[in-house]
């Protein structure tokens, strides 16, 4: 296995990967995002291939300057998003790709890796757990219309 940074001849497999996590989105919006990270030198992705070449999972991250929920201070690295096709997991992709993650916050000056979970989601939160994350709060957020 081989962990490679997002470059424009892997964004098709990065946009397969993304569109098994968030289906929701259509693909013009995993391109534009793709892009996005692309030309931005606070975000990145992360790639794990097979050897010949197959995508196996990705994790995309960003430098936040803003307050980052449960860190002690800023810049830190945030684990954007990251996802392991079904048939590889329990591989050791994802930490191989979270320790990509952590290697770039280092660069970037981070003392800290943060990254979310949706409350109902006992797999993601598991799969942090596993990987040496530490649960620093639960929340619920709520908003109310204006007009």
């Amino acid at each position: 296995m081989h962990i490679r940074t997002l470059e424009l001849a892997t964004l098709p497999a990065w946009q397969a990967l993304h569109r098994q996590l968030w289906p929701h989105h259509d693909d013009a919006a995993h391109r534009a995002d793709g892009e996005h990270i692309l030309a931005s030198r606070h975000l990145t992705s992360f790639l794990a291939l097979d050897d010949d070449g197959q995508a196996l999972g990705f994790a995309d991250a960003a430098v936040r300057q803003d307050y980052v929920n449960g860190c002690d201070g800023s810049p830190a690295a945030f684990l954007e998003g990251i996802f392991v096709a079904p048939a590889h997991r329990q591989a050791g992709v994802a930490r191989q790709l979270v320790a990509a993650v952590r290697a770039w916050g280092l660069e970037r000056g981070c003392a800290e890796l943060a990254s979310d979970a949706p409350l109902d989601n006992l797999a993601s939160q598991s799969m942090h757990a596993r990987l040496g994350f530490e649960e620093t709060e639960r929340v619920v957020f709520y908003r109310m219309p204006l007009r």
